[in-house]
């Protein structure tokens, strides 16, 4: 968010928060990209605000509700409903104190996904399934208005990997469950009552591939049960995807361009091995 975006939804935030008998005086930003993360203090809340055109706050705050109630590994709603106000939306997290700074152990981070996959399966949720969001990206990329500094040559390569991927992981007969969407290590936090699971606006059906394909490598390699040969082609579908979505003209993601360009390099080099 810019500047001026940044300053309106943290009023928001500090608003709804006060409304509810929080004491908001400050608050400090934690992740500002599409949607902006605030520990409001001396409250102690974390709040992530989002424009109000931003339509899965609520599959967000109905998922991590049932996966705390069923006692999977996420972090904990201050308030299981979602706030309005004026242009934006609002939802309130406990805030959790990072308890080290070095990566989490593969296999910690390998038991916490196979802890979150098992509450997964005991939700009944309408979730999209992960092919939605392929297919988002495949509009992105044949959008030239929305993508105008996507090269030609670029353009093609990029329609072309993710048709094919779609296809070949649509087609491998796995069995599909409710996933997390971006189990990455930016969504699994360190926490004095154990790792937590964030961030679950991308939820979707799908095999377990998917979700592992954000994961470390070595986390897919201690994973029981995993069809290797899909999780490579989940992973290289993973980075189509999120490359195409840097090359969105509204993206607002951290130094987004640079690493579009930088993904795209990747992204050939994986798909020439």
């Amino acid at each position: 968010m810019q500047a001026y975006a940044v300053q309106r939804a943290t009023q928001a935030a500090m608003s709804i928060a006060s409304s509810l008998g929080l004491t908001a005086h400050d608050a400090t930003v934690l992740h500002n990209s599409n949607k902006l993360t605030l520990r409001l203090q001396p409250c102690d809340v974390l709040a992530q605000v989002a424009p109000a055109a931003h339509h899965s706050a609520q599959l967000e705050v109905d998922t991590a509700q049932r996966l705390f109630e069923v006692g999977s590994p996420v972090a904990a709603l201050k308030a299981p409903e979602v706030f309005v106000r004026d242009d934006h939306v609002v939802t309130l997290w406990t805030y959790y104190e990072s308890v080290t700074t070095q990566a989490i152990p593969p296999a910690d981070y390998a038991r916490a996904l196979e802890r979150l996959h098992a509450g997964m399966r005991r939700v009944d949720l309408p979730t999209p399934h992960y092919t939605d969001r392929v297919s988002e990206a495949q509009t992105l990329v044949a959008d030239h208005d929305r993508t105008p500094k996507l090269a030609d040559a670029d353009r093609a390569f990029l329609a072309s990997t993710l048709d094919r991927l779609h296809r070949t992981v649509s087609d491998s007969g796995r069995p599909e469950q409710l996933l997390h969407g971006e189990p990455h290590p930016g969504n699994l936090l360190a926490t004095p009552t154990g790792l937590l699971f964030i961030d679950f606006e991308t939820c979707c059906r799908g095999p377990v591939e998917f979700d592992l394909a954000h994961a470390p490598d070595e986390v897919g390699d201690l994973y029981p049960g995993v069809d290797h040969h899909l999780l490579r082609d989940c992973r290289t579908l993973m980075l189509a995807m999120i490359t195409a979505w840097r090359w969105d003209r509204d993206d607002q993601f951290p130094d987004g361009h640079r690493l579009g360009i930088r993904w795209l390099s990747e992204l050939k080099k994986a798909t020439a091995r």
